[in-house]
């Protein structure tokens, strides 16, 4: 599938009913998880098991399964977003599982992370425990962050490495009171991370 399809199928996917600021719930736009996913399926990993940190109402996680993963797993602390997740999935025609946890509560090993966290804006430091925990858990991470982190994900990160970086445009629409325009676009930066003992 191209990544132009996938784009247009993810567009179906159901945002959150009632985004709570303290989680960050901003939903990732469509054509940048078509992005993220058909860059991660062409580096050759997603051809086995994925995980979505805070999959929300699931596009990495059902975006995934789109593009012929067996085994995709996606967490979060959010039972009603799980809810929406699941019916996006249904509506999608595919089968993910879904699993309320906090992201620290995490076991198992997968091949691939695919994650969206939250950027710290509320609760500095916010994202730390959803790298922390993509490093635990498995061995390619993909992860989306504020332009100008690279740095302190660089070192946070050691001895894994980051293989590839770009900057990326992620529009925001106004869904909390404090937004004072009906969409902002941010610059974002996407990770490929691999854990040590990963080729």
């Amino acid at each position: 599938m191209n990544q132009r399809k996938l784009e247009m199928l993810l567009e179906a996917i159901e945002g959150f009913s009632d985004p709570e600021i303290e989680l960050e719930q901003y939903q990732t736009p469509s054509p940048l998880a078509a992005e993220i996913l058909h860059f991660a399926f062409m580096q050759g990993d997603l051809d086995d098991s994925v995980q979505d940190l805070g999959c929300g109402t699931g596009i990495l996680a059902i975006g995934a399964k789109l593009l012929g993963v067996r085994n995709v797993v996606g967490y979060d602390a959010d039972p009603r977003a799980l809810e929406i997740a699941k019916i996006n999935a249904k509506k999608l025609g595919v089968e993910a599982n879904f699993i309320f946890s906090d992201i620290a509560g995490i076991k198992g090993h997968v091949k691939t992370t695919l994650m969206n966290p939250p950027f710290g804006a509320r609760i500095k430091g916010k994202d730390r425990s959803f790298i922390s925990s993509a490093l635990r858990t498995s061995d390619v991470i993909y992860s989306i962050h504020n332009r100008g982190s690279f740095a302190f994900i660089q070192k946070f990160i050691k001895p894994a490495i980051i293989t590839h970086s770009y900057v990326a445009k992620f529009p925001i629409k106004r869904i909390f009171n404090f937004h004072k325009k009906e969409r902002k676009v941010i610059d974002v930066e996407i990770y490929r991370i691999t854990v040590p003992g990963y080729i």
